[in-house]
């Protein structure tokens, strides 16, 4: 899946999905239009190539920035508050317990990890419930997501919990997410299997028109 944006400021951009057939690129569904970092987008850490000196003068994502990930990165599994859901990628039942750690100075930055597991003492500073509808007055924002699999060698202060999950209102912006309508949410959870090896890929429209034939990146209408 593909997400362009205007630029690196952008917080909002467009959604693609495509499949890759005969070795050609097929679009499939409809464009589905997405929030993403209250500051735009910033490289990440992830799949796609090492930036040129041109490219690392671009904006570089680090930890609270505001920014959405920029570049390739693999999907990780789904994730929500029911406690099955049906998809083929691997799915986790959120429990009052879990968050994802953004403490850039923990051993368990970046990880979604239950705090009835690991202790109360291991996740302190923490901010980054998975239930968000138990700690934060019914926020739905969470019900259903997939992770984005930005900073997986967890790099201090890189940027951390990196999801696609619902936004809060068209247009409202994200900490650093991509978010969406539930509707565009399910048709993509339907969409993924993990066994296909899906792949996440965001950038702003100059840098897609730039990388798109040394990255075989498909042609937007």
């Amino acid at each position: 899946m593909t997400v362009v944006s205007a630029n690196w400021e952008a917080s909002s951009g467009t959604l693609h999905r495509f499949e890759r057939r005969d070795g050609h690129w097929l679009m499939i569904g409809e464009a589905a239009e997405v929030s993403l970092g209250r500051n735009g987008s910033a490289w990440g850490l992830g799949l796609h190539p090492p930036q040129t000196s041109a490219q690392a003068l671009d904006p570089q994502k680090h930890e609270g920035d505001g920014r959405a990930p920029a570049g390739v990165f693999a999907i990780g599994p789904a994730f929500g508050y029911a406690d099955a859901v049906s998809t083929a990628l691997n799915y986790l039942p959120m429990q009052a317990g879990h968050v994802c750690v953004d403490v850039p100075a923990s051993p368990l930055y970046n990880q979604i990890v239950d705090s009835v597991e690991v202790g109360e003492a291991a996740v302190k500073g923490n901010t980054e419930p998975m239930r968000r509808d138990l700690h934060l007055q019914g926020d739905d924002l969470y019900r259903l997501g997939f992770v984005i699999a930005h900073n997986p060698q967890a790099e201090s202060n890189a940027g951390s919990c990196i999801f696609a999950h619902l936004w809060r209102a068209p247009g409202s912006p994200t900490a650093g997410c991509t978010a969406m309508d539930a509707a565009s949410m399910r048709s993509l959870i339907d969409w993924l299997d993990a066994k296909r090896q899906p792949r996440f890929l965001l950038l702003p429209t100059a840098a897609y028109a730039e990388l798109q034939a040394a990255w075989d990146l498909p042609r937007l209408r």
